[in-house]
């Protein structure tokens, strides 16, 4: 083997005058890292060691071709071409892998399949789940019934919007035992509010103690298909005006709601559903927690009992609770009589 091509000088003249040619070390660039003088000499069939078994003179070189080949430049040589090599293959690898090799593993599938590995350090499964950061915020609480029902929402005092209704998908089975009464819900397209709300309210409400399923005698089931007994309608000022105009009610002077008698709709107004009204104030607030919510049951309760038969009444002591049947919207006072806002047919003392 010509581990070094070049060099004609030592191969052609072993005993040539280079004063480091018996140096095992000389011209071996690698020699601090690939010094193989202490491995073991190859021996022959018998046992014995075949170094200067040739050369009868003790230096280290074989006979080969009828030339004197230097044993120690040869394996040096074989070394460094080696550790060359080794150190080509990771720089390739590092350049076109990333490094590690990594790009050798199966790639999970687009939907988040498992890796076909058996490295259990590849697997996220088997990882600790990261260290949330104490700064970041936790994740908010979702809203409850009770938090939607206390806040009000924009809506302008005089919106007509398309006049076409889409009934809210659902059934809510009727909680009592009662005189059972089938209702819709249906909210007017383009509004802009909660539907699915306004339906659990309306459900929530009718079917409380206080209200007209109070003892058992009453039970409000809602239904979306089939023939209801009446239609809770959510509507838009303008919209509300002109199915109340049907029952010979006007609506516009004071923008309330009404039980439109001769159609099958309990007409809600939801310029008063967003906003409420000024009769539900502070003093509400105080005893309430908040004066939209009580001022929601109201409204359904009020209108719901007009369809149930029930006409105005108002209260007629000072201090008194106002009936649910009083115009609560317009006014709490009357006759030098100053009512307190409720909500309710059956109130709890």
């Amino acid at each position: 083997m010509d581990a070094f091509p070049g060099d004609d000088r030592h191969r052609d003249d072993p005993n040539g005058d280079d004063p480091h040619r018996n140096d095992p070390h000389h011209g071996d660039p690698y020699a601090s890292v690939t010094d193989w003088n202490d491995v073991p000499e190859p021996r022959s069939e018998d046992g014995s060691s075949s170094k200067g078994s040739d050369s009868g003179s003790g230096s280290d070189a074989e006979v080969e071709g009828g030339r004197k080949i230097d044993r120690t430049r040869v394996l040096t040589g074989i070394a460094a071409a080696a550790v060359t090599f080794v150190l080509g293959v990771v720089m390739a690898g590092q350049v076109t892998g990333g490094g590690g090799g990594s790009d050798a593993r199966p790639k999970a599938a687009p939907g988040g399949g498992a890796r076909d590995t058996d490295d259990p350090a590849s697997r996220s499964d088997e990882r600790p789940a990261p260290l949330r950061d104490p700064a970041e915020k936790p994740d908010k609480a979702p809203v409850t019934y009770d938090q939607k029902m206390g806040e009000k929402y924009p809506l302008d005092a005089k919106l007509k919007a398309s006049g076409d209704f889409e009934a809210i998908a659902g059934f809510d089975k009727a909680p009592g035992k009662g005189q059972l009464f089938r209702y819709r819900v249906d909210v007017e397209k383009g509004l802009g509010l909660d539907g699915p709300l306004f339906a659990q309210a309306v459900q929530k409400t009718l079917n409380d103690d206080r209200s007209w399923a109070h003892g058992g005698a009453r039970a409000f089931e809602r239904i979306s298909s089939g023939k209801p007994d009446f239609v809770i309608t959510l509507a838009s000022p303008g919209t509300t005006a002109a199915w109340c105009a049907k029952s010979g009610l006007d609506t516009t002077q004071d923008n309330v709601s009404c039980d439109s008698a001769a159609t099958d709709r309990v007409m809600i107004n939801a310029y008063r559903w967003a906003q409420g009204a000024k009769t539900y104030g502070d003093e509400v607030k105080k005893e309430f927690g908040n004066a939209i919510h009580p001022y929601r049951q109201m409204l359904i309760n009020h209108e719901v009992g007009h369809r149930l038969g029930f006409n105005h009444t108002d209260c007629t002591k000072d201090g008194d609770l106002a009936p649910v049947m009083q115009q609560q919207t317009k006014f709490l006072e009357h006759d030098g009589i100053k009512c307190k806002a409720n909500p309710w047919a059956f109130p709890k003392s």
